[in-house]
């Protein structure tokens, strides 16, 4: 992975521009600095990254996490995946965190690394939020980097990985020394809160087969809707020692941006732990 040094950018403060990710410039990424941003102790500042579902509405999830920046100081950092990478009208990519010659781990590691040296804040931990697709690759991203995590949120995600030895990657873990080099850390899982989130009503039925451009074989398996596959992804943790904070919110259905109010309460108690 290349480093970076700081280079003579202007700072923005707020509600930032979308910038091009210099370890690969197909990705891009926006941010919001709060006003409460102190350049002479940027390491009082925690990181949340957000990442945006199908629809990659970047912007708009950034923009609904202004109000939590400003009452915390957290900085938010948001990635674009665009559609298409690799072949035209691909949408799915990022959420399986590697697709083709695309390592989408290593994109948003380079990402947090390029934005924290250009404003001193740490990215070495960090809280993750990602809702439907972006849930998909946040809740795989925990299994390579638990240490890295300081909490992470995971809302309503369509296909899940279990914690199962039994399946292959990506219903399953049993190949995952061969896809990924390296083990489950699974005590550094443990440490990690977490938190499952998902709306009551989003109970419609996912259409399995070929003819569903978000279908993958075996997805199935956890279950026939996105509330049912995130309550065998909760049961499946918890059996593994995880320590989950489950929560449907009453009245939602697939809507992320009503998810957020719950999002919050969570991030905000994991941030006064660490205080």
């Amino acid at each position: 992975m290349k480093s970076f040094q700081k280079q003579t950018v202007r700072k923005e403060r707020g509600a930032t521009s979308l910038y091009a990710c210099q370890y690969d410039q197909r990705f891009s990424y926006c941010a919001y600095i709060p006003s409460n941003f102190d350049e002479t102790n940027p390491l009082k500042n925690s990181l949340l990254v957000v990442i945006h579902g199908t629809e990659r509405a970047a912007q708009r999830f950034r923009d609904e996490f202004k109000v939590f920046s400003e009452r915390t100081g957290a900085v938010i950092l948001a990635p674009l995946f665009p559609a298409g990478i690799g072949e035209a009208g691909e949408l799915n990519s990022y959420k399986m965190i590697k697709y083709q010659d695309v390592r989408f781990d290593y994109v948003l590691l380079a990402m947090i690394q390029e934005f924290t040296v250009l404003y001193g804040v740490s990215g070495q931990k960090f809280l993750l939020f990602g809702f439907s697709g972006g849930a998909q690759f946040v809740h795989r991203f925990y299994y390579l980097y638990p240490e890295r995590l300081l909490g992470v949120s995971i809302a309503s995600p369509g296909n899940v990985t279990l914690l199962d030895d039994s399946l292959n990657w990506f219903t399953g873990i049993r190949d995952f020394k061969e896809q990924f080099g390296i083990h489950l850390q699974w005590e550094e899982m443990r440490r990690v809160p977490v938190q499952l989130v998902i709306g009551a009503l989003d109970n419609k039925r996912l259409v399995n087969g070929s003819d569903n451009p978000f279908w993958f074989p075996g997805v199935e398996i956890a279950g026939n809707t996105r509330l049912e596959r995130i309550r065998t992804l909760g049961k499946n943790w918890t059996s593994e020692g995880i320590l989950v904070r489950y929560e449907e919110v009453t009245g939602v259905a697939h809507e992320g941006f009503k998810l957020i109010p719950t999002v919050e309460e969570f991030l905000e108690e994991v941030l006064k732990t660490i205080e």
